[in-house]
């Protein structure tokens, strides 16, 4: 599969993030790619970019009160990772393989999955050693359990999931992560088939269009209904320019995706998720590979304490009264709809993906 030759032109983004801090390490800035992001940061006009003496962050934690939580959200720190970062492990039910860009969202999505996952404040982190870290990819392929050799997904080849703990199309401007991943796993002679697969609730796409992505990215847009997009997605790009944003890269030549996550039962959820699948099959060009991937809104006690401290004013439904608890093989404790609840789910979204999307591949509910 090749790019499209003349793709359509992507709508103009509706929400670029501008960090009011960035923090730049040493190792950092003797990254070529470190070296890419300063040079994108002052073209983004960022004029606080303070370029440390160290490898070590300034104590960012604050004193817990609102006013540090949003300083954290409004800072961008361009660190190297270490080495146990690269790494990689296995991403289930998603990918083979994690393959962060950043740690972090600029975004402020009052269930937000990295609550219970990243430690400290919440700043954004960008990993500086990217070439370094495509470079030592190739020995991974072929070896993962999620997709490769897997009789229902093995036709994707060894994948690599790049938004696991971050919105990679929210950094895009500011440091051109994407673009670089995207054209090296396009161009790059393999030994075996691949997929680089992201997912995003933003819309700049525009640099991405006319890359050489060789049919081996598949980017993915997280999608909901219009009343939780409305009250529980802040600072995103809304639901409606995420479909344009998707219609594009698929006129493109891209592999894509729907995210439906988190899927909640609000009021009215049958019309709305029904009018949600209408508007992406509306929008969609003839033959394009889709992909959709069903998460149900869960939480946990950490991520509840965590996202009720940073959204004290949050009408997001977590009662655990109204909720099953789930367990890991560890004992870690999940709250998750009840069964009655997640088979009525279940069932419609099935039905309702095969009746309107129904060249799509419903990858997974979870």
């Amino acid at each position: 599969m090749t790019t499209a030759v003349a793709p359509a032109p992507a709508p103009a983004a509706t929400r670029l993030w501008t960090p009011s801090r960035v923090l730049v390490t040493r190792s950092a800035a003797e990254r070529p790619h470190g070296r890419r992001v300063i040079d994108r940061l002052e073209t983004a006009g960022v004029s606080d970019i303070e370029l440390l003496t160290g490898d070590r962050l300034p104590n960012l934690r604050g004193d817990g009160d609102r006013a540090a939580f949003m300083a954290a959200k409004q800072t961008l720190a361009v660190v190297v990772p270490p080495a146990s970062k690269r790494k990689l492990q296995p991403i289930p039910p998603s990918a083979d393989w994690r393959f962060d860009l950043a740690e972090g969202c600029p975004a402020h999505c009052q269930y937000c999955y990295l609550a219970g996952s990243l430690t400290g404040p919440p700043i954004t982190r960008v990993w500086a050693d990217l070439d370094e870290a495509l470079a030592d990819l190739e020995p991974y392929v072929g070896h993962g359990a999620i997709t490769s050799g897997t009789a229902e997904r093995g036709m994707e080849g060894t994948t690599f999931e790049a938004s696991c703990y971050t919105d990679p199309l929210a950094l895009e401007h500011l440091t051109g992560g994407m673009a670089t991943a995207i054209t090296y796993f396009g161009t790059h002679d393999w030994p075996g088939p691949v997929q680089l697969r992201a997912t995003t609730k933003f819309d700049d796409v525009a640099g991405l269009l006319d890359l050489p992505h060789n049919g081996r990215t598949r980017l993915r847009f997280s999608v909901n209904a219009a009343s939780v997009d409305r009250r529980f997605e802040g600072a995103t790009a809304k639901v409606p320019a995420r479909i344009a944003a998707l219609s594009a890269v698929a006129a493109a030549g891209y592999p894509v995706g729907l995210t439906i996550a988190p899927i909640m039962p609000v009021e009215g959820w049958r019309e709305e998720y029904g009018q949600l699948l209408d508007d992406v099959a509306a929008v969609l060009p003839a033959g394009t590979d889709l992909t959709v991937e069903c998460i149900t809104h869960r939480f946990t006690p950490n991520s509840k304490a965590t996202l009720t401290e940073w959204y004290p004013r949050t009408k997001l439904e977590m009662d655990e009264e109204l909720r099953t608890t789930k367990r890991g093989k560890f004992g870690a404790v999940k709250h998750v709809y009840p069964k009655d609840t997640m088979t009525e789910l279940r069932g419609w979204f099935t039905g309702a993906i095969a009746e309107r999307l129904p060249e799509a591949r419903l990858l997974y509910w979870t």
